[in-house]
């Protein structure tokens, strides 16, 4: 199993381009399901990730794309 984090991409005055950052999890086919959804349901629990996209490809593998809002917090001082 795999994990790669996408960060959100920055424009070079300050603005955001994305307003998500992704976690993609990558799952060969020898690798067992059931595992792999524990560990997608613990992203979503404790990470506040939640499952934009699954995909099966044609050799068994899988891929999910979790995402979770990028907070901005504004300077008050």
């Amino acid at each position: 199993m795999r994990e790669q984090l996408l960060q959100p991409e920055v424009r070079p005055h300050g603005g955001a381009v994305r307003t998500y950052e992704y976690l993609v999890i990558s799952v060969s086919p020898d690798e067992s399901l059931p595992e792999a959804r524990a560990r997608v349901a613990e992203h979503a629990e404790y990470g506040k990730w939640e499952l934009h996209r699954s995909c099966i490809y044609q050799g068994g593998g899988r891929r999910f794309w979790l995402r979770r809002r990028v907070m901005r917090v504004v300077r008050t001082a």
